[in-house]
């Protein structure tokens, strides 16, 4: 098991793409602890309890990545419970799309303070545990496509996800002395319950499909899987870079 002996935070893990990076960090061995907003604790205490009962170890915790003292708190009693902690999965995250001459100021500041204060407070409050620690750490973000790839009436999101990527870049070099290692994962379609609207509309879910050259979306294992291997020892050399799984869209050249 890759993950044998680690520990590892991953927020918004409740549902989704969070949910499938949990359950593959327990089946490789990881201790984890799953964030989770109010409204989730169903949910997050069925995922803890499906750990326990396969033999792993798991506790939930209620945080809002955007406030200091949760996120602190989710670092300090992931400690408490586990002893250490070696990995730090940034996945919480929120889109709220409208064409941009009609975006609120208050619609700008949620989403920025969800998708990358959060991960901000996330990767210092992870890195700081590392370093008193010793031994190095990995962090990884959930980015998207969309770090790179602009999308019309999304503005919030793609500009969180554009900061994301240069606060990896950034702080992959001042890190990379104590052993810490930051990296992105950039997802495109992903085949969650968030997605669910997009597939009750045949027309648009073709049209999506059609942007994609594999054809499909991405189902939440397959972003677990790249998790999985960012976390493990066997990315120990890998640092400041994104990973983009995302069936080719970023690469569809259509008529050209």
């Amino acid at each position: 098991m890759r993950l044998e002996g680690k520990v590892a935070i991953v927020t918004g893990s409740a549902t989704g793409i969070g949910k499938a990076i949990v359950q593959r960090f327990a089946q490789e061995g990881a201790a984890v602890t799953i964030d989770y907003i109010t409204g989730q604790d169903a949910d997050a205490e069925a995922l803890a309890e499906e750990i326990r009962q396969g033999g792993g170890k798991a506790i939930a915790v209620r945080a809002a990545v955007d406030q200091e003292a949760d996120v602190q708190e989710l670092v300090d009693r992931t400690v408490a419970s586990f002893g250490k902690l070696d990995i730090y999965v940034n996945n919480a995250g929120i889109e709220h799309r409208a064409p941009f001459l009609e975006t609120s100021l208050a619609l700008w500041e949620r989403v920025i303070a969800v998708n990358l204060t959060g991960a901000f407070l996330g990767c210092r409050a992870a890195a700081r545990q590392m370093v008193k620690q010793g031994g190095g750490g990995r962090l990884i973000n959930i980015s998207s496509v969309h770090e790179d790839l602009p999308m019309p009436t999304n503005s919030p999101y793609c500009a969180s996800k554009g900061g994301l990527r240069m606060l990896t870049r950034t702080i992959c070099d001042e890190l990379a002395p104590h052993k810490i290692t930051v990296n992105n994962i950039g997802p495109g379609a992903v085949d969650t319950p968030l997605d669910a609207d997009i597939k009750a509309k045949p027309a648009v879910y073709q049209e999506l499909l059609d942007e994609i050259p594999l054809g499909r979306m991405a189902q939440p294992g397959e972003i677990a899987g790249v998790a999985v291997y960012l976390a493990s020892d066997e990315a120990a050399y890998v640092t400041g870079s994104t990973y983009f799984i995302d069936g080719g869209l970023m690469r569809q050249a259509k008529s050209l």
